[in-house]
């Protein structure tokens, strides 16, 4: 056995033991927060002289109050250790081995008042934001430093089928860390979004105006609408479908003038325990520069090889297949999860082929407390700009 696979089972376990005596603290008024995430993540990419291995523990310590006339407050900090180094974690300058974004980090990660009324959400602080599918806007919650913001959110309900959102951001905490130049952004950014339930699905309509005084080059304004639903087409079946258009035009402080094109679609068939979809997703490029999601949750589109975290100049073009199933298992029945994909990128307009990926999941409830997951991602490329790389990961988390 691996000391990787050591590590991780002797993690388990730790977790396994001290979950009863520590679910007792949930008896304390408000909440209490902890959650402790072992991860590890090898590449195997063309053009580095060694492998990757890092393996990581991440720890998240928090106390929310009880609600006192619709308002709560929130404090929650952030660890994450490598046990495992040898990987470039993009600070600590070992850049002989693949990147990981996860480095060593002890930070806040939240730090928020909210008030809930009737009709009304705000929350103040530094606090976690995700909106609408997170394609422009989320946490990235899968890297173990999770990206928070310093912001104002209010969301008003005038119906009940209508939610208007507005959010300001001051500061971006990025995945990466204070430890790197790009760890946090200054921002001066403001998003708009308004989310109509229909009868056929949700219609979405959002603007989004960033501005990054330490990141120009990522200041942009983008305008969009989505809309994605199910119908029924017999009894436990259902279609799905999405379409999202969206224009992105420079702004405020960036150094260069663009107007770019973004359009997803898809379709699917949906059971209670299985589902498939067929999705096409294109960010324009004009040959500068691509349209960019510099806020998104990334991992979650354009494969999990994170070849396309920036949108090449060229743009790119995502035509994939995706599905997925719970199967029950053992004497109890614990459902396990299982998770495929194949994607075919080329650039925006289908000229130059950039490569293929196969990503496949694996997760499984060990108990209340605790989970495990594996997964695989392949990124076959064509051409130069776009490597070959190989990327495992295993994973055991425990939420109390």
């Amino acid at each position: 056995m691996s000391r990787v696979h050591v590590l991780l089972a002797a993690g388990g376990v730790v977790l396994a033991l001290a979950a009863p005596g520590l679910a007792t603290a949930q008896d304390l008024p408000g909440k209490v927060i902890l959650e402790m995430r072992l991860r590890s993540e090898s590449v195997d990419q063309d053009g580095f002289a060694k492998d990757a291995q890092a393996v990581t523990l991440r720890t998240r310590l928090g106390y929310e109050t009880p609600a006192w006339n619709g308002f709560r407050g929130l404090v929650e900090g952030e660890n994450v250790v490598a046990l495992d180094e040898a990987y470039n974690s993009t600070t600590n300058g070992k850049v002989r081995y693949p990147v990981v974004g996860d480095p060593e980090v002890t930070e806040l990660n939240r730090a928020q008042v909210s008030w809930t009324g009737n009709a009304a959400d705000v929350v103040v602080g530094r606090q976690r934001l995700i909106l609408g599918n997170a394609r422009f806007v989320g946490n990235a919650g899968f890297r173990q430093n999770e990206q928070t913001f310093d912001a104002l959110k209010a969301a008003y309900r005038p119906t009940k089928d209508l939610t208007v959102t507005y959010a300001y951001i001051d500061k971006v905490h990025r995945v990466f860390g204070r430890h790197n130049p790009q760890g946090a952004w200054d921002s001066d950014s403001h998003l708009v979004q308004a989310d109509l339930k229909t009868k056929g699905g949700q219609l979405t309509g959002y603007g989004y105006l960033l501005a990054f005084d330490n990141a120009p080059t990522q200041s942009n304004a983008t305008w969009g609408a989505r809309f994605a639903g199910a119908r029924p087409l017999q009894p436990k079946l259902s279609l799905t479908y999405e379409a999202e258009f969206a224009r992105q035009t420079d702004y405020r402080n960036s150094p260069t003038d663009f107007d770019l094109g973004y359009l997803g679609l898809g379709v699917g068939l949906k059971r209670p325990a299985e589902w498939i979809t067929v999705s096409y997703e294109r960010l324009d490029g004009d040959g500068r520069r691509g349209f960019q999601t510099p806020l998104a949750t990334l991992f979650a589109y354009q494969g999990w090889a994170d070849v396309f975290l920036t949108t090449p100049p060229g743009g790119v073009r995502d035509l994939n297949l995706r599905a997925g199933a719970t199967v029950k298992v053992g004497q109890k029945g614990t459902p396990l999860k299982l998770q495929a994909a194949a994607h075919d990128f080329t650039d925006d307009d289908g000229s130059r082929r950039y490569g293929r990926e196969i990503d496949l999941l694996a997760a499984l409830p060990l108990s209340k407390l605790l989970s495990a997951e594996a997964r695989v991602a392949v990124f076959d490329g064509a051409g130069t700009g776009f490597a070959d790389r190989q990327k495992i990961w295993l994973t055991l988390e425990a939420k109390y």
